[in-house]
């Protein structure tokens, strides 16, 4: 899962998070257990990646700007060991093994993978996202009572709707509640301006309906 489209010279790069590529060492690590990995490839690209996506949480308090000079004093030298490592690993080992097919992920998204590095409005991770979306999957085991594609396309909205009042602070419930008795009193409007007045973001709606867990 990409983070966010940066376009550089035309050319459109995508960022892949880091959490991906310790995921292929991490599944490796599962399959044998934990005492058998120590010392091994997986292991060690697993701690390498860690240390890297840790140091950056560090950073999470500062300015995009601050965030970015901080990854180029102190991160970049970590990312270039790693890719330093995985490619001289990837000479040692079996290119279709589960160890070869990790470092290969690594190697061949080097230039995404890097992408974070340059950009402090870049997560390294996109634990957010999947936080965001994971409600979603696991409500779709009652999706297979939806006999339309109607139906999941009011779903899918509910649920936008409902991980962007999250993200801009507000109450979820009491933001339904607004968006329902607000609409309903435009309904043969033709004028759709008033909406403005009803996106997350607005002063109105951040004043109506501010979460609970909001810091003052």
């Amino acid at each position: 899962m990409s983070s966010r489209i940066l376009h550089r010279d035309g050319k459109i790069i995508l960022p892949r998070t880091k959490i991906h590529a310790r995921r292929k060492y991490a599944d490796f690590i599962k399959s044998v257990g934990v005492e058998k990995a120590k010392g091994t490839i997986a292991a060690e690209g697993y701690s390498m990646i860690t240390n890297i996506l840790h140091t950056d949480n560090g950073y999470d308090d500062l300015s995009n700007t601050d965030r970015k000079k901080m990854r180029q004093r102190e991160l970049k030298a970590m990312v270039d060991d790693y890719f330093s490592w995985a490619k001289l690993k990837y000479t040692q080992v079996t290119r279709g093994s589960v160890i070869g097919k990790a470092l290969a992920y690594s190697i061949n998204q080097e230039e995404y993978l890097r992408t974070f590095l340059n950009d402090g409005k870049v997560p390294s991770d996109n634990n957010y996202a999947e936080q965001a979306i994971r409600p979603f999957t696991i409500a779709r085991k009652n999706f297979v009572l939806m006999e339309s594609s109607k139906g999941a396309s009011a779903s899918a909205m509910i649920f936008s709707i409902a991980e962007t009042a999250k993200a801009n602070q507000l109450n979820t419930y009491e933001y339904f509640e607004l968006l329902l008795t607000e609409l309903s009193k435009h309904q043969d409007d033709r004028d759709m301006r008033f909406l403005d007045d009803l996106l997350p973001w607005s002063k109105n709606v951040q004043e109506k309906c501010p979460s609970r867990l909001k810091k003052s």
